[in-house]
């Protein structure tokens, strides 16, 4: 059977955005054709300035939106990444067949490190290495697929060309992965700059729907979406961006076809009051099954145990034996004291 491994970063309140974009269909489809991994990945948080408790805040958090979207830990593994000790044992070895090259070309390093230096901070030197512990993330399970937008795709091209160095320097090892672009419901956008994706770790609440807003607020924000000079609904990414997300996220939200929906709207208000009403009524169910969630953290607490559990036992065995291809002796081994004493 397949293997996915799917990850989030929980450096901001998770929004419509990825509940559109992707935790809806790992729920819908992908839990479900493949034996899929979905990992909060906990350790990439670190890499810029953070607050400890927000960290383990959010990360509960985001575990306790995945199951409310749907994931089913039966059907599924769900984990924190920081409870499997193999993403880090890999993600040195990775360290040491990747080069300060490929580190420094990376799209994502260049525009996070610029951004932290124009704030006045340094530069954490492991979010030069991102992009290996993703790659340790995704070759310590055999993954065959690994699902991700455009801006994730350099990274697990990365993957793939360490994957490849590896097995041919030290042994056959690592399943070579391959990104797929699946089709994504919506392409949801900013709504107070329908020019910039709807980041969670974007702090412009005002533009952005949060999974967990209450209907009031979440009518609030759309109602006042930027919108576009002229009064026609039209869908027109490049002439009309802010109409264009608008249909783009009641489409996603009702089943519908953005292109056809527009010529449905006479008005930019009825089009934003109908926009608003699908919104809140496609993250009702999520938010009641949170809500639920919360009410028992031992049943949360529990999901994550056995998924750390699962995820260990898939990732021991291929991050042992890269150990051992390496050359590295096994622990505990009596062939590797026999060795050591030959040695003295």
């Amino acid at each position: 059977m397949t293997r996915v491994f799917s990850g989030i970063k929980p450096t901001g309140h998770l929004t419509l955005g990825n509940y559109l974009g992707a935790m809806r269909r790992w729920a819908a489809v992908d839990q479900h054709r493949a034996e899929a991994l979905f990992c909060i990945v906990d350790l990439h948080a670190l890499t810029v300035d953070h607050d400890p408790a927000r960290v383990r805040r959010l990360s509960r958090q985001a575990a306790t939106l995945l199951l409310a979207s749907g994931l089913d830990p039966q059907v599924c593994t769900v984990f924190v990444q920081s409870q499997v000790d193999e993403h880090a044992r890999l993600s040195y070895l990775l360290e040491c067949v990747a080069t300060d090259g490929e580190m420094r070309r990376m799209i994502q390093y260049k525009e996070k490190a610029a951004r932290e230096q124009r704030r006045g901070g340094s530069v954490r030197l492991s979010l030069l290495t991102y992009p290996v512990l993703m790659a340790a993330d995704i070759l310590a399970y055999g993954a065959d697929e690994v699902p991700v937008g455009d801006d994730q795709a350099q990274h697990v091209e990365l993957t793939r060309d360490l994957a490849v160095r590896f097995n041919q320097r030290y042994g056959h090892t690592f399943v070579v992965p391959r990104a797929t672009h699946p089709k994504v419901a919506a392409r949801v956008m900013n709504l107070q700059d329908p020019t910039a994706k709807m980041g969670k770790s974007d702090d412009t609440g005002p533009g952005i729907v949060y999974l967990l807003d209450e209907p009031d607020v979440v009518r609030k924000k759309v109602m006042r979406a930027v919108t576009d000079s002229g009064r026609d609904v039209v869908y027109d990414r490049e002439a009309r961006p802010g109409v264009t997300n608008l249909l783009e996220i009641l489409a996603a939200c009702s089943g519908g076809n953005p292109e056809a929906l527009a010529g449905v709207y006479e008005s930019y208000g009825a089009l934003k009051k109908d926009t608003a009403e699908a919104v809140v009524e496609v993250l009702r169910p999520v938010q009641e099954r949170h809500k639920e969630l919360c009410a028992d953290p031992g049943h949360v607490e529990g999901v994550l145990r056995d998924g750390a559990e699962r995820a260990r036992a898939m990732s021991r065995p291929i991050v042992d034996a890269a150990y051992r291809a390496i050359g590295l002796l096994p622990a505990g081994s009596d062939t590797g004291a026999a060795a050591l004493n030959a040695a003295r």
